[in-house]
């Protein structure tokens, strides 16, 4: 078995994360890890200095030095991060969280799974979802909305607004409650978001990022954006028509 050597901060300040991903990692890849802490500044400083390094954790395997985390999943074949990369997984995350607690919702209301509300209880619920990523940081999502949304882009304080105005109408939804106010709510934000979102990506074929989860998110901006514009459309139109039938 191959012995790995790792020389990690783990100081009373501070306990190095990457440090500790780098032993667990090593571990479940059947090396041998002498792990060497260092716990102290004076420590770390003189280590970095002598081996002429900027960062610690800094891995060996036989003679030769890997490097900290992100080279050590290279050197084993694996992918490396990369918080710049654009990804579908937070939309995805919220909307199968949000399908799973529609059902979780309907099985307590109408005692089966699914029940005829199931599918407004899951898209209220998204709603909802989308709309608290928004609001844990409004400016920064502002800046990303105003990118594209036209409204927005013609009036400022839209961009600041919308993030209420989601969630105000998921949780309506959510409840059956005030749907006079929820429904138009919904559909005019649905409306003018799939509108803004439809002429930036298939007319002017512009590559941006979706503020749809917040605005530090890495979503492109295109068909999972204008799905969300969409389902916020249909809700606005079928929770009033519902009333009369």
């Amino acid at each position: 078995m191959e012995t790995a050597h790792v020389y990690r901060m783990k100081t009373a300040e501070h306990l190095c994360p990457f440090g500790m991903k780098t032993v667990d990692l090593l571990k479940r890849k059947g090396y041998e890890v002498d792990d060497h802490p260092l716990t102290s500044r004076d420590e770390i400083e003189a280590f970095k200095a002598q081996e002429n390094v900027d960062t610690t954790p800094q891995t060996y395997i036989g003679d030769k030095r890997i490097g900290g985390y992100e080279e050590v999943r290279k050197h084993l074949g694996m992918s490396v991060p990369n918080a710049k990369k654009t990804t579908y997984r937070p939309v995805i995350a919220i909307f199968v969280t949000a399908l799973l607690i529609g059902l979780a919702v309907s099985w307590v209301a109408n005692g089966t799974l699914l029940a005829a509300r199931m599918p407004e209880y899951a898209v209220a619920t998204a709603m909802v979802l989308l709309g608290l990523q928004k609001l844990q940081d409004v400016e920064s999502f502002s800046s990303m909305f105003l990118n594209y949304d036209l409204l927005a882009q013609r009036y400022v304080p839209y961009s600041y607004v919308y993030p209420y105005a989601e969630t105000l109408a998921g949780v309506l939804m959510l409840a059956g409650a005030l749907i006079w106010l929820a429904a138009p709510l919904a559909l005019f934000v649905g409306t003018v978001g799939a509108v803004s979102v439809f002429k930036a990506v298939y007319i002017d074929k512009r590559e941006l990022k979706c503020a749809c989860v917040g605005g530090s998110s890495n979503v492109p901006l295109g068909f999972v954006s204008l799905t969300e514009n969409i389902a916020m459309i249909l809700m606005g139109l079928w929770m009033p028509l519902k009333m009369w039938f």
